[in-house]
């Protein structure tokens, strides 16, 4: 099982945090991120509850066909990572399932209704293939793409571009026997068809990745702050996330969403201002999670949402005035201690998805998995999907946040 997004190095911080005890009220005017309630939400677990064809997969990002998170009439394109296809009789997988390493959803609305989703899987001559492989001179079935967040590029032909991670097997009898080899960009033109043939491939020229320095994953989330995009405090950039290092640190690169693809135009925040080197890249918060979220609440804060340290149970947010920051202090949103009772399974990967967000609420999915999978996947073949929670905030009046 390829978990390229799992390592076991993090830096463990306190997360502090309180839920209230009633249902928040919603007769006022802004949010109170620090007074909440989460609680699973079953609606959208069950989506992709399945006994046949798709039935697991990791990594979720939604991605609005509009580009725009806030549009009410709209559908969305889910990615996944490494995606599982076969049969299921009762609570057991059949033999001759099969994995590949990506595969999407489409769902007509914004409403978890089974009837509207429909998944897809690439096949040729009836074989199950990903979607999404890296362009390479000599083909090697031991590199292929892990999919970070995408946007449907309003400033740019309303193409769809989707960060992706070359990942290469190892074969070194690890944990997580891989390595990321490249941090590529993929664009994908309006009204392309299933398989999406016509993609274009773009490298990323930020990392070195034989040099033993730190490489930063960049995509591992995406915020659109465009008018294109509605955002109601349009600065007119695009800004994508990147993963630094083993212990987690999150940093931050913009770009006018017209010039995605001009990397020499990139900048990068320093912890003061926006900066022409990769080098500069500041940390914006640590022990994150390789998929995670930045979002704006309904009070005009921004949210960035992850799991901590990847892989640990709480599902953490963090809150800023800005895009960047300055993030505050880390608030536990939800532990997801119920679906690893079991030792050998895990949860990770925790993020917001605004686009299916109500006002005053965070959609959170987070995946599980197992350190055992292909000998609990048998046994247990619902186990590797997404689960979401929803987090309802509470209210204060809004003179309470005069002068703030």
């Amino acid at each position: 099982m390829k978990y390229y997004i799992l390592l076991l190095f993090a830096v463990l911080s306190a997360c502090t945090g309180k839920q209230s005890d009633q249902v928040p009220s919603t007769d006022e005017q802004v949010i109170d991120e620090t007074k909440f309630v989460a609680k699973p939400a079953p609606e959208w677990s069950n989506l992709f509850l399945r006994k046949s064809g798709w039935f697991g997969g990791d990594g979720i990002f939604a991605i609005p066909f509009s580009g725009k998170d806030s549009a009410e009439n709209d559908s969305l394109l889910f990615l996944f990572s490494d995606t599982m296809i076969g049969e299921i009789n009762g609570e057991k997988l059949r033999p001759g399932y099969v994995m590949v390493n990506n595969s999407v959803a489409v769902l007509k609305g914004k409403q978890p209704e089974s009837k509207n989703i429909v998944f897809k899987m690439a096949e040729e001559k009836g074989i199950y293939k990903s979607i999404f492989t890296p362009v390479m001179d000599k083909p090697d079935k031991d590199t292929y793409y892990w999919l970070g967040d995408g946007f449907v590029n309003n400033d740019s032909n309303k193409d769809l571009f989707v960060f992706a991670y070359k990942t290469t097997n190892t074969h070194d009898k690890s944990d997580f026997p891989f390595k990321e080899t490249g941090n590529d960009l993929i664009r994908i033109p309006a009204g392309s068809q299933f398989p999406y043939t016509n993609q274009k491939h773009y490298s990323l020229p930020f990392n070195k990745y034989n040099t033993g320095q730190e490489t930063i994953s960049f995509g591992a989330g995406v915020f659109d702050n465009s008018q294109a995009a509605g955002e109601q405090e349009a600065d007119g950039f695009v800004y994508i996330y990147g993963i630094k290092g083993i212990n987690k640190k999150l940093v931050a690169a913009r770009i006018k969403p017209a010039s995605i693809t001009a990397f020499n135009q990139w900048q990068f925040w320093d912890g003061k201002g926006w900066n022409s080197a990769v080098s500069s890249a500041a940390a914006l918060s640590d022990s994150v999670s390789n998929e995670m979220s930045v979002s704006r609440l309904d009070n005009g804060k921004y949210a960035l949402v992850y799991q901590l340290g990847g892989i640990f149970p709480d599902i953490c947010m963090q809150v800023g005035p800005s895009p960047v920051g300055p993030f505050g202090p880390r608030i536990t949103l939800y532990k997801t201690s119920d679906d690893i009772q079991d030792p050998d399974l895990f949860t990770y990967n925790a993020k917001a998805h605004p686009a299916l967000s109500k006002k005053g609420e965070l959609l959170i999915s987070y995946n599980v998995n197992s350190f055992k999978f292909f000998q609990v996947i048998e046994h247990k073949p619902n186990l590797y999907r997404p689960r979401f929670i929803l987090v309802k905030f509470s209210t204060k009046p809004q003179s309470t946040n005069l002068g703030q």
